[in-house]
């Protein structure tokens, strides 16, 4: 199945607000998967024993998606911190927005708003990048070759490997939509000597 690519925040981040004398602290974490969020999700829980509430909403590649409104009326906490995440288009991602009651009641239409703001504010600050789909190309060339290709490759390719033995072999990375051409390259920069071959596929962030 071919990857498609996805955006995840590269830092966690935490962000503040008080409305109405209640106080919003929202929290975004990357995830790798559910145990992960879940773990990150029952340490905020923690560090915030004496809040009112710590509602969250998490979503994984693969369509995994988590929302509670911990106590809060329903559709007003989790499923706007979820529609932070699907609007954005952000996986492996953990939003958990902890609230402190003011006394002061804001109203369905308020909670949503605020929950919103937060999660809104927590995920811009954490560094968002693009996960892109990438092909992982395997090659071999003889050393005579290695002065006039290597720094073609490195320009033009992420490199995760090069093994020297009889000849040198590159294991390396090319975004998808650049794989034909990066293959024409290196047969043509090899004279036909190298046949690259693609082995794989793996994200890289982009």
């Amino acid at each position: 199945m071919t990857l498609k690519p996805y955006k995840t925040p590269s830092v966690s981040s935490e962000t503040e607000f008080i409305i109405n004398r209640s106080r919003f602290i929202g929290r975004c974490f990357p995830v790798e998967s559910e145990e992960d969020a879940l773990q990150k999700l029952e340490a905020v829980r923690k560090l915030h024993y004496d809040a009112t509430h710590n509602c969250y909403a998490y979503s994984l590649v693969g369509g995994v998606r988590r929302f509670s409104d911990d106590g809060e009326p329903g559709g007003t906490a989790g499923m706007p911190i979820m529609d932070t995440l699907i609007r954005s288009g952000t996986e492996n991602a953990l939003i958990v927005v902890t609230r402190y009651f003011g006394g002061i009641l804001l109203g369905s239409g308020g909670l949503v708003r605020a929950y919103s703001k937060s999660a809104s504010d927590a995920l811009s600050a954490s560094e968002i990048r693009t996960m892109t789909p990438c092909s992982v190309i395997e090659f071999s060339i003889d050393y005579t070759r290695y002065g006039a290709i290597e720094g073609f490759v490195r320009a033009n390719a992420t490199v995760k490997d090069v093994e020297f033995t009889d000849r040198i072999r590159f294991e390396c990375l090319v975004e998808n939509e650049r794989c034909d051409a990066f293959v024409s390259d290196i047969i043509e920069r090899t004279d036909g000597r190298a046949a690259p071959n693609v082995i794989g596929e793996e994200y890289l962030p982009l």
